[in-house]
């Protein structure tokens, strides 16, 4: 009994300076990345500033986070102005089964915005999210109030922990792999933290933006 005891109380200490450490790679890769991506930052800015002068630049939109607590996440805009609007009419066109919606041929999507998205420049606002707190660089996609609302019990583990701008998902496939696929994913990624996964996902996920896998 006291070696079960003793067995916890151990786990919980080595996940609590796993957390404290998560949290200071987290401040320091966002802060650095901010910092060296400024140029890129302005160049895309102006870009699609130019391409829409009455568009915004940037896209924020209202995520799911940790214990179902909401958020604002940011991306660079690759949709036009009022694509939200437009969702309703493609529904029927979903390409993915389950609490998600991809299409390939989404028509909402700019030229520009395509190129974002197949090398996930888009998602590089995100790392103010990272430096605020509310998402981490690896960890579950954080899903929309709408998905949230059709999650099975298994599937709202996917939020007991922070979630992250890259995970095993993005670099296992991405829009190839199916809702309960990446489900499945996140929760392996659950069951086994630790930095040296982490590490490992940062390092894949580097790749993906060199060498695009299936996103769109």
């Amino acid at each position: 009994m006291e070696s079960t005891k003793t067995v916890v109380k151990s786990t919980k200490t080595a996940m609590k300076w796993y957390l404290v450490v998560k949290r200071g790679m987290d401040v320091f890769g966002s802060s650095l990345g901010l910092l060296f991506l400024t140029p890129l930052f302005i160049a895309l800015y102006l870009i699609i500033k130019c391409s829409d002068f009455r568009a915004p630049v940037f896209f924020k939109q209202a995520r799911v986070g940790k214990g179902g607590k909401h958020f604002m996440m940011y991306k660079f805009r690759t949709m036009i102005p009022d694509a939200e609007a437009k969702l309703a009419e493609l529904l029927q066109f979903n390409e993915i089964e389950g609490a998600m919606f991809k299409m390939k041929d989404d028509p909402r999507i700019t030229k520009l915005g395509r190129f974002l998205r197949k090398t996930s420049i888009d998602e590089l606002p995100q790392l103010v999210n990272v430096l605020k707190g509310n998402m981490s660089l690896v960890g579950p996609r954080p899903p929309l109030e709408r998905e949230v609302a059709e999650y099975s019990a298994r599937d709202h583990l996917r939020l007991s922990i922070t979630p992250g701008c890259t995970g095993l998902w993005q670099v296992s496939g991405r829009n190839d792999v199916s809702f309960a696929e990446m489900v499945n994913l996140d929760l392996e990624y659950i069951q086994n933290v630790s930095l040296a996964l982490d590490i490992k996902i940062l390092l894949k996920t580097v790749r993906v933006i060199f060498v695009p896998n299936s996103a769109y």
